[in-house]
């Protein structure tokens, strides 16, 4: 059977393909269906036949024959795709006249199709597909080939209803296509083309095109149509000039014609919000009565007193979408031009209708609406506060009853603002922290995965709340001191109440002033213990303890000034920790490190009325407290007290907290210890290697926390520690031998493993925090290297620890002139045996990849002298290496490829001997390479580095840093031979690049390479013109460009939050603006 397939194929193929006969429509039609409705190989082979004919060059021409004769929908939608293929990627090569005999067939075509209604309605996607074929020609011709379009397409308008609608259509995807051009998908030269074209159709064309929709909006009795030209202008309102707007008619017909009947209301409000989002200051009436006009409709539609909730639950799709549409108008209205009805007494009431209408929309159940309406309540309460920053309520506590002045806008929203808060407090979404939860079965369980959309809109929430709390404290308390009331007293009990009002609670740590903070915090903890004592069942029990752990962990302000209150809190998260309910042992952990960080100097100290500090209390009961946690939960509550013993200066007395903290773990290790002596077999033994394991995890994380002081511990396990490494590798590599790699997954194995690893991260999280680069290299590094590098380098390759690749970049960028001695020592273990594991592929081996290259960064850049000692053959394999690194289809080794040849170079070009004849050996070669990956696509994101590293070295060529001949064979002037040599790679690459495209870019690449911006522009330009002849989508040649400017945008984001106190989370604030 396959093999009469293959003849089949074969046989359709050959005929498909011959262009000297006749195209066989039924044939073509044959192996479409198989496409569609084939299987397995059948489908694979059609797909294989259509594929090649559509990449024929030839193939344009049969498009007139296949939307004739063929009766399959799929083969005429086949015809098409091989039409847009010409027009796409090779329109600019087409003989003129082809051009015109393609462009009179689609217009003819579209006229036909779209002049008949029946047809438009039961050939819509065929239709779809031509419009976009004469928008894709339109973007190659307009105005320039076809100078006359507008009036064509506005003339056959006025012949039939139905050939408008279809070119409304054409009209909007053409002012898509055309005129939003800030998808960055064109060279710099294009985007002023275009923008070009956009001043031509405004001065010249638009008011055809206006007129047209003028004259449908006023005449027209077909539903359909009217629809179409309304969406069509919505496309335009964004870019024509205001005063087709504001001098016009428009505004009004669409309130007064369009906006009360059902089928136009969305559109009609979409314009209208277009229109809203106008920010000019020369048409402030027309603004007012766009306003008045569209509420007082809004009046009639949906009276001020309905239940937009319940409105909204019950309507159909159309009205819900509705709704969504409401608050978008009303949230871009009132935030561009709030301020201007504000001003207006005689608006007052219609502005306090509109937020009314805001308010109601605000309560819908759909997170989308509620996000924009947030959007709108955020804005309006910061710029309330940025008014006026300092007149926020003082403390009652200080002002007694007097009112204080509030600001005269303030005081015009006071009320509004009341139900924003409380809306923002009974809606309040879950923190970051928060890891118990209800789930949709309405048990309460802990969740593993962090919902990334729910965590953002808690964090505008949250600032939201901030800005309303700086406007009213007491307002903000009193709403919160009600909802718990109800809370305790049980008439508004529900794990959903609790939960949002204590993530509100919680959110608004640092709006207060420290007093009232006070005042209002001992009373939520106190109701909240209440609550606690009272409620019986496990699962209320887990909601409420989870809630006072979120609520105490956001306020470490609060909890640094009250001892008392700290001492309970921290006793009460111990409590938790033998809470074997889902998640809460988690939580008490988690809430635990947190006040560990922001507290740890005042559980060192001797506090009023204590008669040791707290930390020997923990130390004393440790057992005690953590004997029901899980192994990570004690990792991570070592790291907490860490942070306590980091915060002793006393040397003395820090050394002797140390020995009593790592008491238990180094008890259970003197003792494997002791029996490993007498029988080296007990580290065969599962339970003893994981009992290794873990105690080396607790050392780790305990290093972490306490950083160089902990040396005295590390020093006590060093030697015994690397001989466990050792023994442990050989039990390994003998396991190896006998079974195999496939061993290295077995569960012995793997525990003996993650000692090794556990081992090197102990050894480079101290190394990295170590402040004595001498001792370190004396004392810490022989012994490792003789316990590591050999074994790293016998190990059969699924058995090498990537860890040994990044503890050696550790350690060299750490001790950076005191290691270059050992770095042929580290070179000759490491390095080829690496490189064979990864110079295969991109994919195998993803740690040993980044931390190989990882070290080669540290070692270029701290002991470049290394590099010139080691053997000639090693250093090409080096090079090799760094252009394998940036080939890498894995950003981040392709990143460091980058960085490390650009420092290099940099290093060489300060050796003078060594420099030329690194010039003359590798000049060239790494010239080919870095365009390689500059012209292949999978590359984009790295487009500044490949600039810097051109730019830089013809400059090389340019200053004449290059004496040796790059030639050697013809030993011209080393510019020209470069000029030349570039080009003829790029023709060989590129062969239908024009000669003098190539030449201007040669050119650019000498003469721009002082100006990294300009040379990286000019590159771009390039791989643009490359990719469009190419027919690809060229957006991914402006990622980085977009990257940076999100960056940019987060980093001014943080700098603003930073002024107002309480908008970031206290974990979030530095260490140093808060202990």
């Amino acid at each position: 059977m396959p093999a009469i397939m293959t003849m089949l194929a074969d046989h359709a193929a050959r005929q498909l393909l011959d262009f000297n006969q006749k195209l066989d429509i039924n044939l073509l039609d044959n192996v479409v269906n198989c496409l569609y409705h084939g299987e397995g190989a059948q489908q694979r082979m059609a797909q294989e036949v259509l594929t090649h004919l559509k990449e024929h060059p030839d193939a344009w021409t049969r498009v007139d024959t296949i939307l004739e004769f063929s009766q399959n929908m799929n083969t005429k939608y086949y015809g098409l795709q091989i039409l847009e293929n010409v027009i796409k990627t090779r329109w600019k090569i087409l003989p003129r006249n082809q051009c015109e005999g393609i462009k009179k067939y689609v217009v003819g075509l579209i006229i036909k199709t779209s002049s008949d209604p029946t047809c438009v309605e039961k050939e819509k996607v065929y239709i779809g597909k031509l419009n976009m074929i004469l928008v894709q020609i339109l973007k190659q011709e307009w105005p320039k080939h076809w100078p006359t379009f507008i009036s064509d397409i506005v003339g056959a308008s006025r012949t039939s209803e139905s050939l408008c609608q279809n070119n409304m259509v054409i009209l909007k995807l053409l002012s898509e296509e055309v005129f939003d051009f800030s998808s960055g998908q064109i060279t710099q030269v294009k985007a002023k083309h275009l923008k070009d074209r956009r001043v031509y159709l405004m001065c010249n064309e638009f008011s055809q095109i206006f007129q047209l929709c003028q004259f449908v909006m006023e005449n027209s009795q077909n539903a359909p149509l009217v629809h179409a030209t309304l969406e069509t202008l919505l496309r335009f309102l964004n870019w024509i000039p205001l005063g087709y707007i504001f001098e016009t008619k428009l505004i009004s017909t669409l309130i007064y014609k369009f906006l009360n009947v059902p089928m136009f209301r969305n559109v009609s409000l979409k314009c209208l919000t277009e229109i809203a989002g106008v920010s000019v200051s020369q048409y402030e009436e027309q603004f007012v009565t766009l306003f008045t006009l569209t509420m007082m409709q809004l009046k009639q539609m949906l009276p001020l007193n309905t239940n937009i909730r319940l409105a909204y639950s019950n309507g159909k799709d159309d009205e819900q979408n509705f709704i969504q549409n409401l608050s978008l108008f009303l949230c871009t209205f009132l935030k561009e031009h709030g301020l201007l009805i504000e001003k207006r007494l005689n608006l007052r009431e219609t502005l306090m209708e509109a937020l009314h209408y805001m308010l109601l929309v605000s309560e819908v159940e759909e997170t989308e609406i509620f996000k924009i309406c947030l959007e709108y309540w955020n804005h309006l309460a910061a710029e309330l506060y940025r008014e006026s920053p300092f007149s926020t309520s003082a403390s009652p506590l200080l002002s007694g009853s007097q009112h204080f002045d509030v600001p005269p806008r303030r005081q015009l929203y006071l009320p509004v603002l009341s139900k924003v808060r409380l809306l923002m407090v009974s809606r309040m979404a879950k923190p970051e922290e928060v890891l118990v939860v209800e789930n949709d079965q309405g048990e309460v369980v802990r969740e593993f995965m962090k919902d990334t959309d729910s965590i953002n809109l808690y964090k505008n929430m949250r600032e939201t709340l901030v800005y309303l709390t700086h406007l009213d404290y007491a307002d903000t308390e009193r709403i919160m001191t009600e909802k718990l009331h109800n809370q305790v007293n049980g008439t508004e009990w529900s794990w959903k109440n609790l939960n949002t009002l204590c993530w509100a609670i919680g959110s608004i740590s640092g709006a207060m002033h420290e007093e009232d903070e006070k005042r209002f915090l001992v009373t939520v903890i106190k109701d909240l213990l209440g609550l606690c004592e009272q409620k019986r069942g496990k699962d209320n029990k887990a909601i409420i303890a989870s809630n006072i752990m979120y609520i105490v962990g956001q306020y470490p302000r609060f909890l640094r000034a009250h001892w008392k209150f700290l001492k309970t809190v921290v006793n009460k998260l111990f409590e938790f920790m033998h809470e074997t309910h889902d998640g809460v042992q988690d939580m008490a952990c988690d809430t635990f490190i947190k006040i560990a960080q922001k507290c740890r100097r005042h559980f060192v100290q001797v506090q009023v009325g204590e008669v040791m500090p707290f930390i020997d209390e923990i130390l004393n009961n440790i057992n005690t407290i953590i004997c029901d946690l899980q192994p990570q939960q004690v990792h991570t509550f070592y790291e907490a007290v860490g942070y306590m013993i980091g915060a002793q200066t006393d040397q003395t007395v820090q050394e002797h907290l140390i020995e009593k903290y790592m008491l238990l773990p180094n008890q259970v290790w003197d003792s494997i210890i002791q029996q490993a002596t007498k029988n080296v077999d007990i580290l065969k033994d599962p339970e003893t290697v994981k009992q290794l394991g873990s105690i080396l995890k607790t050392n780790v994380r305990a290093c972490k926390a306490v950083g160089h002081p902990f040396v005295i511990q590390l020093g006590r396990i060093y030697l015994d520690m690397l001989n466990v490494y050792k023994c442990l590798s050989e039990n390994i590599s003998a396991a190896i031998q006998a079974n195999g790699e496939m061993v290295t997954k077995q569960p012995l194995i793997r525990s003996m493993r993650t000692v090794k690893r556990e081992t090197l991260k102990l050894i480079s999280g101290w190394v990295s925090r170590s402040n004595d680069p001498q001792m370190v290299a004396e004392n810490f590094v022989p012994p490792l290297l003789d316990a590591v590098l050999i074994d790293y380098q016998r190990n059969v390759p699924a058995a090498r620890e990537p860890e040994v690749l990044s503890t050696m970049a550790i350690i060299v960028n750490k001790l950076g002139g005191h290691i270059t001695a050992e770095i042929p020592q580290i070179f000759d273990a490491v390095f080829e045996c690496t490189l064979n594991m990864i110079n295969k592929d991109f994919e195998e081996y993803p740690e040993h990849r980044t931390n190989f290259f990882l070290l080669l960064q540290a070692v270029n850049s701290h002991c470049f002298p290394a590099f010139l000692a080691i053997p000639p053959a090693q250093f090409k394999l080096v090079l090799d290496s760094i252009i394998w690194a940036f080939k890498h289809t894995m950003r981040n080794v392709a990143d460091t490829g980058l960085q490390i040849l650009y420092t290099l170079l940099q290093n060489v070009a300060q050796e003078e001997t060594a420099a030329q004849s690194f010039y003359q050996t590798y000049f060239c070669d790494i010239l080919q390479h870095i365009f390689s990956v500059v012209t292949d696509t999978s590359h984009t994101a790295g487009l500044t580095m490949h600039a810097s590293i051109l730019a830089y070295m013809f400059n090389l060529v340019e200053e004449g840093k290059i004496s040796t001949p790059l030639n050697p064979g013809n030993p011209v002037n080393n510019q020209m031979f470069i000029q030349e040599y570039v080009a003829n790679l790029l023709k060989s690459a590129f062969p239908h690049l024009q000669d003098a495209q190539v030449k201007l870019f040669v050119t650019g690449l000498f003469s721009l390479n002082q100006d990294i911006p300009a040379f990286k522009e000019h590159l771009r330009d390039f791989l643009v013109q490359i990719k469009e002849f190419a027919g690809e989508d060229t957006s991914d040649l402006f990622l980085e460009e977009r990257e940076t400017a999100l960056r940019q945008a987060q980093e001014e984001k943080h700098k603003l939050q930073m002024s107002v106190p309480g908008i970031l989370n206290p974990h979030e604030i530095p260490e140093e603006m808060c202990d």
